[in-house]
């Protein structure tokens, strides 16, 4: 039996307890959040950069740190004049860190959505190809566009993601370690045109904000305490799942032959199994929540599959994970009750139930998937030769989407 998709208004980043930051964490009413001073750019009288050493503290270097000051100003519509040189200026700091805040985010409701998984789930490949599809086909099919909120997020996805993914078609490296250096968010605006009655048209924006985690993040409690602040400030968690990491999928696919097209199958190893990684990331957020042990907690959580192109042969032709969603700018629920189905009958044959068990004690809405972000298997630490052909990997999104309000859910069935 399926369960019924709930669908109910969620605090924002900009609305709970005011502005988060995207880099710290910190919280702060809008009222309240310094400006940082234009400087003398352009040969123009204004502050001398001085060092900036909560900005300093938070990259731990001086390099880049030294900057015009920063200044408290009530502020109205997002400007205020530097009291030591009068210049106006638009631009925006958070109170703790100094990283700047972009307009867009500050004005805009935010959504943190962290992204979770252990070493092998692919999260940084999932990334690279959930912002590219966002950015074309998806987006086109939405009437979306996505933007960057600021200039380092264009830098790190062109670096990071794009360039070696999508250009070069290299894989991606592992993904380091929080304790290695802070690490830098992708912040970015979502505004979606909505046609109301009589063709009125509005546009919906969503300021949203994307991590991932380095997997041996979350081998340890203590660990996920010191680097992983950023989920205690999460409205929502895509937990990816690598289905070798679940014994009875890895032990099905070898019998079938289907793990020696995708490699040899990780070994196992306790600390990255998918639900004590899920557990140890319930804890922090319980943290942040002040709930019991006993009461669900309200974050929607997504939990993906991945590598489905792995599973696809073994299953039935008819299976809802070999069907391609229908591009109609809105959630079919019916689909996503028959893939949630599929996604469950899948773990309960592979005698991993117990994760959907404990999801749903612990939340009050979990869904699950099944995607592909490449498609096919690599080779040799590259892309497969047709390329990257995601399957489903805007799926999770779509639903957090839907329940953020910002998409419509049908059922074409009528039911």
């Amino acid at each position: 039996m399926t369960r019924p998709l709930a669908r109910v208004g969620l605090p924002g980043a900009s609305s709970r307890n005011g502005v988060t930051c995207p880099y710290c964490f910190a919280s702060a009413a809008p009222q309240r959040i310094p400006f940082r001073c234009r400087g003398q750019a352009g040969g123009t009288l204004g502050c001398a950069p001085v060092l900036d050493e909560r900005l300093a503290a938070y990259t731990g270097s001086t390099a880049g740190a030294s900057l015009p000051p920063v200044f408290a100003a009530a502020g109205r519509k997002g400007r205020a004049d530097c009291p030591a040189c009068g210049r106006p200026t638009g631009n925006r700091v958070c109170p703790e860190c100094h990283n700047p805040l972009p307009s867009a985010y500050c004005d805009s409701p935010g959504r943190i959505v962290a992204l979770v998984g252990a070493k092998n789930a692919g999260k940084s490949t999932y990334i690279a190809v959930l912002l590219h599809e966002l950015m074309n086909r998806v987006g086109t099919e939405l009437d979306a566009s996505l933007v960057a909120c600021d200039d380092r997020t264009i830098e790190r996805y062109k670096r990071d993601f794009a360039r070696p993914l999508l250009e070069e078609r290299r894989l991606l490296p592992t993904t380091a370690s929080a304790a290695t250096g802070p690490r830098e968010p992708l912040v970015y605006l979502l505004t979606r045109t909505r046609r109301g009655r009589f063709a009125r048209a509005r546009n919906d924006s969503l300021a949203l904000v994307l991590f991932d985690t380095a997997g041996e993040d979350l081998r340890s409690r203590e660990v996920t305490d010191l680097h992983l602040r950023y989920l205690e400030a999460a409205d929502a968690i895509i937990f990816l799942v690598d289905p070798l990491e679940l014994p009875g999928a890895r032990g099905e696919l070898s019998r079938g032959g289907e793990v020696s097209r995708g490699g040899d199958p990780p070994s196992p190893d306790p600390d990255s199994e998918p639900l004590n990684v899920i557990a140890r990331v319930t804890e922090a957020l319980r943290q942040r929540h002040g709930t019991r042990p006993g009461d669900p907690l309200p974050v929607p959580v997504a939990v993906a599959l991945t590598k489905i192109d792995v599973l696809r042969p073994s299953l039935l032709r008819q299976s809802a994970l070999h069907r391609t969603r229908s591009g109609t700018g809105v959630l079919d629920l019916d689909d996503r009750d028959a893939v949630d189905a599929q996604v469950r009958a899948l773990l309960h044959d592979w005698r991993s139930g117990q994760l959907d068990t404990y999801l749903g004690q612990q939340y009050a809405d979990h869904a699950l998937f099944g995607l592909s972000a490449l498609g096919g298997v690599p080779e040799a630490g590259r892309v497969g030769a047709g390329g990257v052909r995601p399957h489903r990997a805007e799926d999770p999104l779509l639903w957090l989407l839907y329940r953020f309000g910002l998409l419509d859910g049908v059922r074409p069935g009528g039911t």
